[in-house]
């Protein structure tokens, strides 16, 4: 890696003397481990520079992590080339460049699998609500009773009160004002 970039007369690495005279971070790793990001910290907290990390692997945890420590640009080791790594580099060094896209992107989508795995399940179970239980509840948060409700909507009285129950045991919510509240903060009506 080193013999690549110095190579470039556009381009000076610093040794470990010059290291405060850094502008750019170039990281190299087969994969992003936890010795990977404890270096990768180290280096973002005593230079606080861009980084551009050279990996073929990036564990889901280290998405973040990258972030975090200011990398700008994520190249595959095993496609490579030293006009890459110094256009890379030359482009952090211009402070022009922010976290890659795609990084950003698989970050996004990293961070939705973990709401919809880990803090999903925690909601209310079964959570959508059918276009009926809608119009009921929304007809009970304009202050319909439940005849009322049934007229206006040409149900029976025992269905009104059967999509309400189911709504509530479904949602664990405590009674009909409870339901209504669920719906509002939801975002439903």
């Amino acid at each position: 890696m080193v013999d690549l970039l110095e190579a470039r007369p556009s381009v000076q690495v610093a040794g470990d003397r010059a290291r405060h005279e850094t502008d750019v971070v170039v990281a190299a790793f087969d994969r992003l481990s936890g010795d990977a990001v404890t270096a990768l910290r180290a280096v973002t907290a005593e230079l606080g520079k861009p980084i551009v990390l050279v990996t073929d692997r990036i564990e889901e945890g280290g998405l973040a992590v990258a972030v975090a420590c200011r990398v700008v640009a994520i190249l595959p080791r095993s496609a490579m080339t030293d006009s890459r790594v110094v256009d890379s580099v030359r482009a952090a060094a211009s402070g022009a460049v922010g976290p890659p896209r795609d990084l950003l992107g698989r970050l996004a989508e990293h961070a939705e699998r973990l709401n919809r795995e880990l803090l999903a399940p925690n909601r209310p179970a079964g959570a959508a609500l059918s276009s009926r239980e809608i119009d009921v509840l929304r007809l009970m948060a304009d202050g319909f009773d439940t005849q009322e409700i049934a007229t206006e909507l040409a149900y029976s009285e025992r269905t009104v009160k059967n999509v309400i129950y189911a709504v509530t045991d479904r949602l664990r919510l405590r009674n009909r004002s409870h339901a209504v509240a669920y719906a509002i903060r939801e975002g439903v009506i």
